[in-house]
């Protein structure tokens, strides 16, 4: 049985970690790996989110702790909840995105990820989101698609170069 449970603030640096090793996988990512300004941000993103009231959270995070090396996360998947104006068919207005589902290397084919994505799309279910979007990878394109998502409108994008 595998064991997940909330993050919370202490876990930000191993979930930057894990954060790290998605990007890694991402051959689009391949020239801007390496340390820089984007892990202590996102440390101190996760901190104060990971430390919000429960019925004030806005950031979920659920993972599963390495068993074989304390202090390590062995999977992780976070997401955000956003406040959209309601709509039909989105009555309260709620949107969820799933953006970093991850898994040490060391500790994968075990069914951390697909745990972790569950916890995280209960927690969306009883706040009645209403639609989660991810941009998903090809390696977990089946794990998404077992847990129902599927192709929705692609929407247009803009983005803003920032160079350091």
């Amino acid at each position: 049985m595998t064991l997940v449970r909330p993050a919370t603030p202490a876990d930000a640096p191993e979930l930057v970690r894990l954060r790290g090793l998605m990007f890694e996988a991402m051959p689009s990512m391949a020239g801007d790996l390496g340390p820089g300004p984007w892990q202590a941000a996102a440390e101190a993103v996760l901190r104060e989110r990971l430390a919000a009231p429960a019925e004030a959270a806005t950031m979920p995070a659920f993972v599963v702790d390495d068993p074989e090396r304390p202090g390590r996360l062995a999977s992780c998947a976070v997401g955000t909840l956003e406040r959209r104006l309601p709509a039909p068919g989105h009555p309260d207005g709620r949107f969820g995105f799933v953006f970093n589902i991850c898994t040490d290397p060391g500790s994968r084919h075990r069914g951390y990820a697909r745990a972790c994505t569950e916890a995280l799309v209960a927690w969306f279910d009883e706040r009645r989101v209403t639609r989660i979007d991810l941009h998903a990878s090809e390696g977990g394109e089946a794990l998404y698609r077992s847990l129902g998502f599927h192709e929705h409108s692609i929407p247009l994008s803009r983005q803003r170069l920032i160079n350091d």
